[in-house]
Parts: structure tokens; sequence; C-alpha cells
């Protein structure tokens, strides 16, 4: 088979310049007649190479460049404004590695809120032969068609970690090599900490709370739920755990539903980032604001919103920007066998839990409530590496340096 006009167009090469090194369109007709062209430009470069150098070099090597781009993708639960600011880390953890100098590119890949979904993108990525790593956010933590494709893309040697969702780790720990995120149950514990703190300083010792999740079967939101119920103390007591399936309108569906069929309860507990606007928003709809502590997690640039105007008590806020970063500085690791940097994040891996680097904790609360003798919760109150507790304005000011509005 010859190499026609097609096939030079194909690697990018602009064919005008061919006639400026005298070749013309009747060289390229050869090609038809059987006549190899690529041996004529052999030829013709041997010939022309102290003016010109190897022209069949200069064809076809970016064609190699582009064959050779290998990528990282990161596959998210659903589409969030949080994993907005996971991406800016992805972004700027590929500008401190230089991703793009090692043939390599990082694209983030928004979920629809479904395991089904998930399942299909793994089996999609599976089938493409320039991936090489991948780094899921687990919509359901047991569900075994998704740890299924996680174990053929391992076969297949892609690399596989999970991000800020795992999957159950008693079960299924073998469909990835290592875990980025929050450590949940602390996260929960923290929040749970400061929700006792606020109610009590309201002279609340007891009464009843209910959570709201996407889904309650999920590794994150279920570890911060049990996390949560741990701290709050005996005497508040867990009314319901309330899943949306990443439904908005069920959400608020759900705050509606927990007020009219308890009407006592003492605290709405927000676990996933829109459940945190979908509590407030409905509780000043309702006027039972008075009555009702409100703590959440993740930082919705509406939830922050809420918060300024005394919607939200407190918030545990996580880190997708260093998760992002971090996901791209281990990955690259895992591609290059670099096991000085594995070794740096995962100093424990033969230990239990080793395999999991936690990203840390902000509890943030309002301005208000926020000088040394008034924030509900301070730093040695819990247990616990990476936690920081901080004003609503001061954890803005740490957004807009970053350039980012939710967290």
């Amino acid at each position: 088979m010859g190499y026609g006009i097609e096939s030079i167009a194909a690697c990018g090469l602009d064919t005008n310049r061919l006639g400026g090194l005298g070749i013309n369109s009747h060289a390229l007709w050869l090609s038809t007649f059987g006549i190899p062209f690529m041996l004529f430009l052999k030829r013709f470069c041997l010939a022309a190479l102290p003016l010109v150098g190897c022209l069949p070099m200069v064809i076809f090597s970016g064609c190699a460049e582009q064959s050779t781009v290998k990528r990282f993708i990161f596959i998210t639960n659903g589409d969030d404004p949080f994993w907005d600011a996971c991406n800016a880390g992805l972004i700027e953890g590929a500008k401190q590695q230089a991703l793009d100098s090692q043939g390599l590119r990082v694209v983030m890949e928004k979920n629809n809120g479904t395991a089904q979904g998930q399942i299909e993108k793994l089996r999609q990525f599976a089938s493409q032969s320039d991936i090489a790593g991948v780094a899921i956010s687990v919509i359901q933590a047991e569900n075994e068609a998704i740890v299924e494709e996680m174990k053929k893309l391992r076969a297949k040697g892609v690399h596989v970690i999970t991000v800020d969702s795992d999957v159950n780790r008693e079960s299924f720990r073998n469909a990835r090599s290592w875990y980025i995120g929050t450590d949940n149950i602390l996260g929960g514990r923290l929040l749970g900490t400061a929700a006792k703190k606020i109610l009590e300083s309201r002279g609340i010792t007891s009464g009843g709370y209910v959570q709201f999740a996407g889904f309650t079967d999920n590794d994150n939101a279920r570890a911060r739920m049990n996390g949560l119920q741990e701290t709050i103390g005996e005497d508040f007591k867990e009314i319901d755990r309330m899943s949306d399936e990443m439904d908005l309108s069920k959400a608020r569906d759900n705050v509606r539903a927990a007020l009219v069929n308890h009407p006592d309860l003492t605290a709405l507990v927000g676990i996933w980032a829109y459940n945190a606007p979908a509590i407030a928003e409905v509780v000043q709809d309702r006027g039972v604001r008075d009555r009702t502590t409100i703590v959440t997690f993740d930082a919705q640039a509406a939830a922050l919103e809420h918060m300024a105007e005394g919607r939200i008590d407190a918030m545990v806020v996580q880190n997708p920007f260093e998760m992002g970063k971090q996901t791209v500085r281990l990955l690259l690791a895992m591609q290059t066998g670099d096991e000085k940097t594995i070794g740096e994040m995962y100093p424990d891996a033969d230990k239990p839990d080793g395999d999991i680097y936690t990203t840390g904790l902000r509890l943030i609360v309002p301005d208000k409530t926020a000088t040394a003798e008034e924030l509900p919760l301070k730093v040695g109150d819990i247990d616990g590496d990476n936690i920081e507790c901080m004003p609503l304005s001061q954890f803005r000011e740490w957004l807009a340096r970053y350039n980012l509005s939710s967290s």
C-alpha cells in the first residue's frame, strides 16, 4: 500500500512545504502506482540532508508524540461544585509534576450520579489503549459491578486508586491500590463534637436529629454519619438517615418530611455538599431556624452564603483541591515506578489502613462566633492530624487565593 496525500496530512504536514523542497504532486501521484512513497522520501531525504535535515523524521515525529500521550482519568460520583475545586487541584498538580513534558495529561470525567454511570465509564476506559491510570470516587462502596470493572482495569495494567470515597475496605480492598481523601470517620466525629457543643451552648442537652446524604450506603457518607453518632452523645438520638440519590428536589423534600414527621427535632445534619443549602433553605421557608441547629459537610458557594446569613451553625470542610493535587502526584509515581514518592505518601503501607492518605479537615464557623473565646470547638478537643478551625471570612480568603468559590 502506498503513502498518499492523506497519510501525510494525517501527520500534520503542510503539503505545500513539499513543493518548496522540490517535491511536486507528480511525486505523490507515483504512490498510487505501487512505488512506496516512504522509500522515495527516504532517498530524497538522504540527498538533501545537508540542506533540510531528515524530512521523514519531521513528518512522522508529530504522529509519534500524539500516539504516545497517556491519560490519567478522574471519575467523580456526580456533578457538584465540590468537583470544580478538585479539578483545579488536578490542573495545579499537572503543572507541578510537569505532566506534559512526560507525555501525560489528566482529565476529569463527571459521572451522572448513578452507579451504572460509573460502570459504563470504567468499561469505556478499559477499551482505550491510552489510559495509564484511573482515580474514582466510588458512588456505592459495596457495588460489586463497579468493583469488578475496577479489577478488570488493574488486570490490564492500568493503575487504579480511589479518591474521596472508597470501596468497602473489608470486602473489596484489592480493587484499588491506594486511597486519597478525607478521614471520614474523623470528619464525622469532628462535626458531632461541634454539634454537641453548639447545642449545649444553647441550653439543649437532649433531643433528636436526622442525617441527610445522597446515598446512605456510600463509604464516605456512612463513615461520616457513624462518626457523628459516636461523638454527639447518647442523649441525642438519631431519628433517621435519609438518602436522596443525588436528586436536589428530593434532598429538599427529605428535609420537609423530617420536619413534618418529627416536629421536635433539635438538629439537622447535611452529609453531602448540596445537603447544606437544601437544609438551610427549607428551614428558612418553614420558619423554624430558632429551634433548629444545622451542621453540615463541605462548602458549596451557596452554603457559605447561608452561613454568612446565619442559617448554618458549623461546617466541616474537606480539601478537594489537595485531593486533586495528590491524585496527580500518586498516579505519576505509580506510572514511573517512583517508590520514593509512594513511600512518602504511605509510610505505613505495611500496617493496617496504611494504604490511606488523608488530606485534612477544617471546621468553619460564622464570624460572629469565631473569636478565640467563643469558638465552639478547639483543635485540642478532638484527636487527629490535619484539623484546623477557622472563621468563615478567613476560609473565604483561602478560597480566593486559589480562585475557588467552593471546597
